[in-house]
């Protein structure tokens, strides 16, 4: 036993080096003073971020990739709720061709879900617009969402609600402020996810948004696309920041743990 642990903590430092080395190469790229990517440089420099300041496009892009990633992870909350605690609590005709239906998204391929899309908002007349783009990530990232609803609903013990119904409470205030608060755990997890899946979508998004509606992602490929050079890097290592900004938020207000296993 004395011999294991050495062994494993040699395997997890290598393990969590071989998974961080792509980043910290990102990130040493992004302070390169010069035109082109390459390591090692002469002198470390600023250049690149200042040139993301300077670079209306992208701005705009990561402030539609955030609007959309809010709005898509909330449309998807809206619906995975209701939708979860009835598939979780009670039997009826037609829930599991419900729950398969709400999984698909998993199942079938982004370009195909891209195609298919396009097709349908061409047909509506919607194709390329803001409300589109929002409704296609919105049923992209429901899966998400409504797994960990319904992960939480089933550990949930219903006779809390009963006993607060048998108390005189209405039914929406049973949920409201008894079901809700304990679920929300499953629901905070579900909607952060979702926001991560919607701001990072590129494969769907490439069909269905218009040079007018580019997110960050696709407008970063049609970037390196045409031009190789550091500012993708600076790009990548201000998301890399936030994202660790947003992870330590969530884990002193409420406990990271908790959102991301759905635990009450």
């Amino acid at each position: 036993m004395n011999r294991i642990g050495p062994v494993l903590w040699t395997f997890h430092a290598l393990f969590a080096l071989f998974m961080l080395a792509p980043l910290v190469m990102v990130v040493l790229v992004a302070f390169t003073d010069k035109g082109f990517i390459a390591l090692p440089f002469d002198g470390a420099s600023l250049r690149w971020f200042r040139a993301i300041a300077t670079n209306s496009d992208f701005v705009d892009a990561f402030w539609r990739s955030v609007w959309l990633g809010v709005a898509a992870a909330t449309g998807a909350t809206l619906l995975s709720v209701p939708a979860g605690m009835a598939i979780a609590w009670y039997r009826f005709p037609g829930r599991e061709a419900i729950l398969g239906l709400m999984l698909s998204p998993l199942m079938v391929p982004h370009i195909v879900l891209g195609i298919a899309l396009l097709r349908f908002f061409t047909q509506l007349g919607v194709q390329g617009t803001i409300g589109g783009l929002a409704f296609a990530h919105a049923v992209l990232v429901v899966p998400f969402v409504l797994r960990l609803v319904i992960a939480a609903a089933t550990g949930f013990d219903r006779s809390i609600a009963q006993a607060a119904e048998s108390l005189g409470a209405s039914r929406w205030t049973v949920f409201r402020r008894v079901e809700l608060p304990l679920l929300m755990p499953g629901v905070a997890g579900g909607w952060l996810i979702a926001f991560i899946n919607s701001f990072d979508e590129l494969t769907m998004s490439v069909f269905v948004a218009s040079p007018a509606t580019q997110t960050l992602p696709v407008k970063m490929y049609h970037h390196i696309v045409h031009t190789i050079d550091p500012l993708l890097a600076s790009i990548s290592t201000v998301l890399i920041v936030l994202t660790l900004v947003l992870m330590l938020a969530l884990d002193r207000l409420y406990g990271l743990d908790r959102i991301l296993a759905g635990k009450t």
